[in-house]
């Protein structure tokens, strides 16, 4: 039997059941929801002409486009890039994917953490600032519905994360980090980033201590990217708030 801090633990999707759909698409997102999470973590870039769209890097190699870009096409376009047939039976639903159709479609049945990709070609360039208000408005939209989930929105990159909590507060922002890995530096990090609802670590950086720290702190405590029975047992035992998981069938089954 699961004690109750495992049992209390989130099942999110990685980019939907991405080790059995092609990731961030409805393909994957609806193969996911099969397994009864609690919700799906999905990628945010933008298209040419500024809209936000579902993709994890910037080339389309992974639907058979090497060399193109997900910004060298308008949202129009990208609409219509559908997976080889190879990848997929329902051609409908293995394509890219709109965030507002995205959010639209997925808030009332699953919890969304929403990650801001803000890359370095991006710099300068104002589309940084530009993908957040998107994310930032979509949220207050869809946060007002009855029957929402909740919608949280992350990034690796702290200055995104400041500019939406000063653009509007009203979402939780989770802060994506490889760098702290030790309680001291949780606890210097929060003394100036307070507007952070929480933090999102690398399995590998999960111990008790950073929990600890973390609980003291009232902070959300989401890792990733937990596939291996070890991985997922480990965050499970920690009662971590958020699992992030390609696999949230094995996930689902460890949790009981």
């Amino acid at each position: 039997m699961n004690n109750s801090n495992e049992s209390q633990c989130l099942i999110f999707s990685h980019r939907g059941a991405s080790l059995e759909a092609t990731e961030n698409t409805p393909w994957a997102f609806d193969r996911s929801l099969t397994y009864c999470i609690d919700g799906i973590e999905t990628d945010v870039q933008l298209s040419r002409d500024g809209i936000p769209v579902l993709w994890h890097d910037r080339f389309l190699d992974k639907i058979a486009r090497p060399n193109q870009r997900i910004d060298d096409f308008d949202f129009a376009d990208l609409c219509r890039l559908h997976l080889p047939e190879s990848f997929s039976r329902n051609k409908t639903n293995a394509r890219i994917m709109g965030l507002e159709e995205f959010v639209h479609s997925y808030h009332a049945r699953a919890q969304l953490l929403i990650e801001v990709k803000n890359r370095p070609w991006d710099q300068g360039t104002g589309r940084h600032e530009l993908k957040m208000r998107h994310c930032m408005d979509l949220a207050k939209r869809f946060g007002s519905l009855n029957g929402v989930r909740g919608i949280s929105i992350s990034s690796f990159n702290l200055d995104s994360l400041a500019y939406a909590h000063d653009y509007s507060g009203e979402c939780p922002l989770i802060y994506n980090s490889e760098e702290l890995v030790g309680s001291d530096q949780i606890e210097d990090f929060f003394q100036n980033t307070t507007f952070i609802a929480g933090l999102c670590l690398p399995i590998e950086n999960l111990n008790q201590t950073n929990v600890s720290t973390l609980r003291s702190l009232d902070k959300t405590i989401a890792t990733y990217t937990c596939n291996k029975d070890e991985h997922i047992s480990r965050a499970l035992r920690f009662g971590v708030d958020i699992l992030i998981t390609d696999d949230p069938q094995r996930a689902i089954t460890l949790r009981g």
